[in-house]
């Protein structure tokens, strides 16, 4: 009797450790499948998040929720978007790798970057 409780018992441990040892992965931003959508949140004066990470071909998103008007300007001046409203969007599609700094015009302390791999 003695043998069989502790092998139920010993049995019992091994199961639990298998089972509580796995470990949740950590948060990260994973990367934008390509042609895949990414959203930026203008709020409080900033862009939200400040840096994403993108596969060529992905299309980001930004939409203007703060009470002032904004602009997603290229720093190189290669796109840019009218002025935003609150509730209004923008999107552009990024064709080729590279990182790509931006701004809003009308608050140019307002920076930003998308990387595209």
């Amino acid at each position: 009797m003695k043998t069989k409780l502790l092998t139920i018992f010993v049995l019992a441990a091994i199961f639990s450790a298998a089972c509580g040892t796995a470990a949740a992965p950590a948060p990260t931003q994973a990367p934008a499948a390509s042609g895949s959508a990414t959203k930026i949140n203008i709020s409080g004066f900033k862009f939200d998040p400040a840096t994403v990470t993108v596969k060529a071909g992905a299309t980001v998103t930004w939409t203007n929720q703060d009470s002032a008007n904004h602009t997603v300007t290229a720093d190189d001046g290669s796109w840019t978007s009218e002025n935003m409203a609150n509730g209004a969007t923008f999107s552009f599609t990024f064709a080729k790798a590279g990182t790509y700094a931006y701004h809003c015009a009308v608050h140019p302390s307002m920076k930003a970057n998308v990387v595209v791999q």
